[in-house]
């Protein structure tokens, strides 16, 4: 209550706030002239792709500069997830435009996101927008408002999410090589087009869960190494976005042209390098093969001579680990071996704790600025021109119906703030950096840690009529080893870019 004697002085400095306030709406947005598309990407034009038997794809364009600075991508085709920004293309971050901006229409913006400008200023031809789970919110691939995304290499299964489009387009071009090797046809009617390269997007698994289950790599990059600018976010504190390719040398070569400080994004690091600096990581992975042929050691013997290999114990105690995954997984654990690297178990009891750090740290944010595109509390570019409406009971419908998981999350955001003690977030925060040391001190010892991805095998798509419980059945526990590692913020080595398990 205001006391009577009060109420005026405050009136008074309410509307000095108001007036200020009015000030700034008054502006005209303003947008960085150093995020504006380059004039000779432009006009530019998107169309809905008709044969998109996955529905893998979001929007078709064909983006290329007519003045690229390099050739690193020349004659690469590159598919972007879509919530990431490309200007004058629709976003529509896998859900309804009634849900993004309130209106019947998708957005478009002005900018395009730093990875996009990267890719074509390298020569790339951007051949459209990957569809991508609801809000990026799923590890599966069925909650996406356009429909499932099925799975190239069996149609009805998951091809994992939320990096779901990016992963199948990739997964195509897979096949396609594939059955040309072994001189099979290949049905354009049941894949449709394929494409090169990819960039997926990763807050708890969202490139490694569907490159695994697509058969392709994916990587999730040292936070801060890629900039974040020009994509929605879900929380900056696990945000990352990163390369999804046939090979590990297109890994390396795709890291290699998006890596590097923009001046734009908070999430960078004093360990960021600047855009010229960044690391040639295809020379970097070349030069290492041609040391090792020189060696002799590029064999199926002695490959892996030099490295060691840490299995976390703990990664086989998840909830959930089917016995199958647990089979495959170990015996590429011993192709290790028998490629000559020192393999030895390693325990790090905090891997079991990590999901729910993971957890307590980010809910909140990701309800209350990510769901709402809000802005980081620090100087950062914002995505223009989305703003979600407030939740509603319509919204609850629409979500429960294509992704309870959304709703779950504004449901335990709700639950943090008023019904746990105020502290609990600061805790889970400070035990990230407990969580950080432990896989550091695995580190200081093994050059790789492996653990499985997938926590099961692939599982047909439920439907809508299902209930919540069956509905999110599929995707409990699918992000129990991957999770960790999008709060860590640690620096990965290029040996473990070269020995990524993908499976």
């Amino acid at each position: 209550m205001i006391p009577p004697e009060d109420e005026e002085h405050y009136r008074y400095l309410l509307d000095s706030f108001d007036a200020t306030a009015q000030q700034v709406a008054d502006l005209p947005t303003y947008v960085n002239p150093e995020l504006l598309p380059d004039p000779s990407t432009l006009p530019r034009t998107f169309w809905k792709e008709q044969n998109n038997p996955l529905n893998a794809w979001s929007h078709r364009t064909n983006i290329l500069s007519a003045s690229p600075t390099s050739r690193t991508l020349s004659g690469r085709t590159v598919a972007i997830k879509d919530n990431i920004s490309i200007s004058a293309i629709p976003i529509t971050d896998g859900t309804f435009p009634e849900l993004l901006v309130g209106k019947p229409e998708f957005p478009t913006s002005e900018i395009d996101a730093v990875v996009v400008s990267r890719i074509l200023s390298a020569g790339g031809r951007i051949t459209g927008t990957a569809t991508c789970e609801h809000f990026s919110m799923t590890p599966l691939s069925y909650t996406s408002a356009s429909g499932p995304v099925h799975n190239p290499w069996r149609k009805s299964w998951t091809a994992g999410g939320s990096s779901s489009g990016p992963a199948a387009l990739v997964g195509v071009s897979q096949i396609r090589e594939w059955r040309k090797r072994h001189g099979l046809p290949f049905a354009d009617d049941q894949l449709g087009l394929g494409v090169d390269m990819a960039i997926g997007g990763d807050q708890g698994g969202s490139i490694r869960i569907p490159a695994g289950y697509c058969g392709i790599y994916g990587l999730k990059p040292t936070h801060g190494l890629v900039p974040y600018t020009g994509i929605l976010s879900l929380c900056p504190l696990i945000d990352h976005t990163g390369p999804m390719a046939k090979s590990v040398q297109d890994i390396a070569t795709l890291l290699g042209v998006i890596a590097g400080y923009d001046g734009f994004d908070p999430r960078m690091t004093p360990e960021s390098p600047r855009m010229n600096e960044a690391k040639d990581y295809h020379s970097i992975l070349t030069s290492w093969i041609k040391e090792k042929k020189e060696n002799r050691e590029w064999t199926s013997e002695s490959a892996g001579r030099g490295l060691k290999i840490g299995v976390i114990k703990e990664s086989f105690q998840v909830l959930g680990l089917s016995d199958e995954v647990k089979r495959i997984v170990s015996a590429a654990i011993e192709r290790f071996k028998t490629i000559g690297a020192t393999v030895e178990e390693v325990s790090i009891p905090m891997h079991l704790i990590g999901p729910s750090i993971w957890t307590i740290a980010t809910r909140v944010h990701i309800a209350t600025q990510g769901f709402q595109n809000r802005p980081l509390p620090m100087l950062s570019h914002p995505l223009p021109g989305i703003s979600p409406p407030p939740f509603s009971q319509k919204a609850y419908e629409i979500l429960t119906k294509h992704n309870p998981a959304v709703v779950n999350v504004i449901f335990n955001s709700t639950f943090l703030m008023h019904n746990r003690e105020p502290n609990l977030h600061a805790k889970a925060m400070m035990h990230v950096y407990q969580l950080r040391a432990a896989y550091d001190e695995a580190l200081a010892k093994f050059d790789v840690l492996v653990t499985p991805l997938n926590s099961k095998l692939g599982s047909k798509h439920p439907t809508y009529e299902m209930d919540v419980q069956k509905k999110t059945a599929p995707s409990i526990g699918a992000t129990l080893n991957t999770c960790q590692f999008n709060c860590t913020g640690r620096k990965y080595s290029m040996r473990e870019l070269i020995f990524s398990e993908k499976y």
